[in-house]
């Protein structure tokens, strides 16, 4: 841009005063060589963080001994649907998401996976925004079913890792229901759950009054209205005596099985809401060690869970 002058110069002066006034020609092209791989070093990472890969820290002890809590941890994104944002920045307020690239993986029994949380029990929507890690069990369509600790998949024992932890000294009985086991009116408990269907897409269900508060939380998290008015079922309304369900779901646990709160406790997780598999510890340290006491926060690094593959 030129500058005015409003005073004349002796011969020459006019000149070397605009020139001052003005960034050097050299110091414009230093700040553009440093401003554009800069821009392209913060589409890279978006791109990557958004399509390939993620860090997460894992913060409790849901996963041992499978991951500890102090583990950092990569996880791929890679064959998982990529969306939009589902909220503006900064706020609760949701927005329309579009898919940008459709799943490609496969999910398989014993994936290690980061979602979502869809909610507790009773929750429509999660009042936190946060994510979960947790082992796949059932996939859509599977029936799950958990006698005294042990799981099974259609009738067959699941394999299960060789870091699960599970203490056996002590097994709620069948029957011995647990009021905050999903879902909600059900007889199961932690240790003697199900048989329940992992519900698919096109899945139909009988509704009546004797069971519709075991599945009215999860025709309303998919968008719907439920209500019992003069001894009728109505959904969005209208009378329904079923349902077809329009998502595919998961059947989710922690390998520390006495000690997580998983898809027990507040049911299905939406294949929509996975983020990705676990793939890697690429850090691993003591998580209550405060950072102030830094020689004994490096003294607690575990050397020999660095680059261990998560299975």
């Amino acid at each position: 841009m030129k500058l005015k002058v409003r005073y004349k110069f002796p011969p020459g002066e006019e000149y070397q005063e605009k020139i001052a006034s003005e960034p050097a020609e050299e110091d414009k092209v230093e700040a553009k060589n440093w401003f554009k791989p800069l821009i392209i070093a913060i589409i890279a990472a978006i791109i990557v963080k958004s399509f390939i890969f993620e860090a997460f820290r894992i913060p409790s002890g849901s996963m041992e001994d499978t991951l500890l809590p102090g583990d950092f941890i990569i996880v791929s994104k890679l064959g998982f649907p990529v969306k939009t944002p589902k909220y503006l920045p900064f706020t609760r307020i949701e927005i329309p998401q579009i898919e940008v690239l459709p799943q490609i993986y496969s999910l398989k029994h014993g994936d290690v996976v980061v979602f979502k949380f869809p909610g507790e029990r009773n929750e429509v929507q999660a009042s936190e925004n946060v994510n979960y890690i947790k082992r796949l069990i059932g996939l859509p369509g599977d029936v799950v079913q958990i006698i005294d600790k042990v799981i099974y998949i259609n009738g067959s024992r699941f394999p299960e890792p060789p870091s699960v932890k599970v203490n056996y000294e002590f097994i709620t009985p069948r029957g011995l229901s647990n009021p905050y086991i999903f879902p909600e009116g059900s007889d199961f408990n932690e240790d003697n759950y199900g048989p329940i269907t992992v519900p698919f897409k096109g899945m139909k269900i009988e509704l009546n009054k004797e069971n519709l508060k075991q599945w009215q939380i999860m025709i309303e998290r998919e968008g719907h209205k439920v209500e019992l008015a003069d001894e009728k079922i109505l959904i969005d309304g209208v009378e329904a005596s079923d349902y077809v369900f329009e998502k595919n779901y998961v059947f989710v646990m922690g390998d520390n099985r006495n000690n997580s709160l998983d898809s027990r406790y507040w049911g299905f997780v939406p294949v929509d809401n996975i983020i990705g598999k676990a793939s890697f510890i690429y850090w691993s340290w003591n998580s209550d060690i405060p950072f102030l006491n830094l020689p004994e926060k490096i003294k607690s690094i575990r050397w020999n869970r660095i680059g261990r593959k998560i299975k």
